[in-house]
This record gives structure tokens, sequence and C-alpha cells, in this order.
């Protein structure tokens, strides 16, 4: 559920000072502000996500084979980063590499983690930059699995830019196993030995789905296709967060076998700031 280590000794004074949402001026009422959308429009081959170890985790982070706005929106987990699975030494665990997992066309961005006869998982991570160190925001976006194999999943997540501000603070939604059902986790801020609120969206990942993520002071709201799934006011985290669209190796079930690939497409993603 935890994602890869960050690199918080590559984060810089300026992204914590440009993250923190202005509050409302003066007698306003807060309310959601739109900072970011994305209908993938423009294509990019597979083979493009490359080079993206240039500042990673913070504002500055780039994919050198990308280009124009692409470039200025989107980053992704540098290729050798370890995911989950593998940082917690599983028998098969996974590495980055959005070369060779990540692609935008026909309006959709596609996905598609996969094993060769042996070795590990190719995973992918895509990161959408202008929604980087948020401090609350609505984190929506509209996928679905259209090919699910045994061993793949993902954790759509919000990471704290410091995990010195914020300890064990994480937010999850979607999360679970491609061939199962589909999760949301709250995890309380400072909590020890992984308190977390966990909810149950009682659907699978094979349709589409639109999921949205509303953190706001002292309150997270999951919600799919319309309908809440779960309000957490227990130890909400407080302090600047990026949403990571990260998709891994399972970490229960089945480990994914050689030869296999599973595959999700996104449609569009969207976010707000809260003030």
């Amino acid at each position: 559920m935890r994602r890869r280590l960050l690199v918080t000794a590559l984060l810089v004074v300026g992204l914590l000072v440009w993250s923190i949402t202005a509050p409302p001026a003066d007698g306003a009422t807060p309310s959601w502000r739109l900072k970011f959308a994305d209908a993938f429009n423009t294509p990019v081959a597979k083979g493009k996500l490359s080079d993206c170890n240039h500042n990673p985790d913070t504002l500055r982070a780039y994919c050198d084979g990308l280009s124009g706005a692409v470039r200025a929106n989107w980053w992704a987990y540098p290729k050798g980063w370890p995911d989950t699975a593998t940082q917690r030494s599983y028998p098969v665990g996974g590495f980055y590499d959005p070369a060779s997992t990540v692609w935008i066309s026909g309006g959709q961005m596609h996905i598609r983690m996969w094993r060769a006869a042996s070795g590990p998982v190719h995973s992918a991570a895509v990161v959408p930059k202008k929604l980087m160190g948020q401090k609350y925001g609505r984190y929506e976006e509209r996928w679905r699995v259209s090919k699910a194999a045994a061993g793949y999943k993902s954790a759509h997540l919000l990471w704290p830019v410091s995990n010195d501000a914020c300890p064990n603070c994480e937010i999850d939604f979607p999360e679970g196993n491609w061939t199962g059902g589909v999760y949301g986790f709250a995890h309380h801020l400072n909590s020890l030995g992984g308190d977390q609120d966990a909810y149950d969206a009682h659907t699978t990942w094979t349709a589409w789905h639109t999921t949205v993520i509303e953190w706001k002071p002292g309150r997270v709201t999951f919600a799919i296709d319309g309908r809440t799934v779960g309000r957490s006011t227990t130890a909400v985290p407080n302090t600047a967060m990026s949403w990571d669209i990260q998709n891994e190796t399972a970490l229960e079930g089945r480990a994914p076998a050689p030869h296999t690939s599973a595959q999700m497409d996104i449609a569009y993603v969207k976010g707000w700031t809260w003030g």
C-alpha cells in the first residue's frame, strides 16, 4: 500500500512555499478552484516518457523524452526506482519503467505493466506536476482496466512532500489488485502501526469509473461514479501532498506470471485547490 521511498533530499524549499494554498480573501467562503485538467488530446508515442530522473519529486522534475505541454504537465517515476513489492523483498517485484509502459493515444493515457519470461515487473507511475505539493485538493480521474491479469495493482495516492512534516500520511483511492475489488484508504496523521480508515467501493476495475478524492481540512471523502464510498474525519493529514497515479506489482495474492501484462486506460484527470 505504501509507495516507493521519497527522494526527500532533493526537495526544495520553494516547493513548500509554492504549494500551500493561500487562504481565501477576507470574508470569502472557501471553494474548489480548478487548477489542472488533461483529456489527453496530444499523442505521445511509447518510449517518450524517458530520462525522468531530473529533479525528482519536485516541481522542477521532467522527463527529457517529452516536449511541449506534456513535458510541462507530466512527470513519471524514473526507470529503475523499485516498486513496493521490490522494497519489501517479495519473490517477484517490480521496477518503474515509464518508457516501456506509458503512452498517449486516442484521447487516453495508456499504462501497460508487463513481465518478461523472467525477472521483475515493469511498473508505472505518473504524476501531474501542477498538482504537486498542494495542501488540500480535489482529485478526479476517469479510468478502466482494459486488460486484467493476476499480480498487478494500483494505488493512486496522495503522498506527503515531507515525511518529517507528516509521518505516516497517505491517502489512497482507487487502490487494489486489478483482478479484485476497488478500495480507499485514509491513513491517520502521525499514526503508529499504520492506523487507517478503509472503504470498499463494491465494484471491480474492468468497467469505466470516475473516482474522486476530496481532501479538506479535517475531512477526506472518496466517491466513485457519483456515489460516496467513505468519509474519514480522524487525524486527517494537514500538510502538502502530491498526487501520484501509481501502478505496480500486487502485494497480495498471486505474483505476476512470466509473459503476462495488464493495462489501464485513463480518459482524463482533473485537479482543484481548496481555498
